[in-house]
């Protein structure tokens, strides 16, 4: 892939220019992420509200029809549900890996067979996500596995 950086006049306007033989996954993935740039998630604690980097994340999670998330020491609650926040990070490395929860793909250290056909992740702080049976097709398409 030739990447080419143009140093354009204060009166241009910037852009970005993908030439490519075909719009493949990794193509998309790219393109969700240069619009979402720096885009930081709005989050809240008793104490107020927050803004994280969602690579920060390490996963989300669904519990009483509320959504937190869980970042290396401190947990915040979301104000949307997991199916808009898989939305709003098409481009990020996040995965649907149960009904009720959501994985950063970035801070997975390692995988491990499970009971009954499930996986469990263990994290970059320690933490262990289990992985439904029915999402672990998905996961090991994802990871290239």
């Amino acid at each position: 892939m030739k990447v080419t950086i143009l140093d354009i006049g204060p009166e241009e306007e910037e852009e970005i220019i993908i030439k490519c033989h075909s719009l493949d996954e990794d193509m998309v993935k790219l393109v969700n992420q240069l619009k979402q740039g720096a885009r930081k998630l709005a989050v809240y604690q008793e104490e107020g509200m927050f803004f994280v980097e969602p690579e920060e994340v390490f996963y989300f999670e669904s519990v009483d029809q509320r959504v937190f998330a869980y970042c290396k020491t401190e947990v915040y609650q979301v104000k949307c549900r997991l199916y808009e926040l898989l939305e709003e990070l098409p481009g990020r490395d996040f995965i649907r890996v149960s009904k009720s929860s959501i994985l950063n793909l970035r801070q997975l250290e390692r995988l491990a067979p499970a009971f009954g056909g499930r996986y469990e992740a263990l994290l970059k702080n320690g933490e262990k996500v289990i992985i439904s049976r029915q999402y672990v097709s998905l996961l090991k398409e994802k990871l290239g596995v």
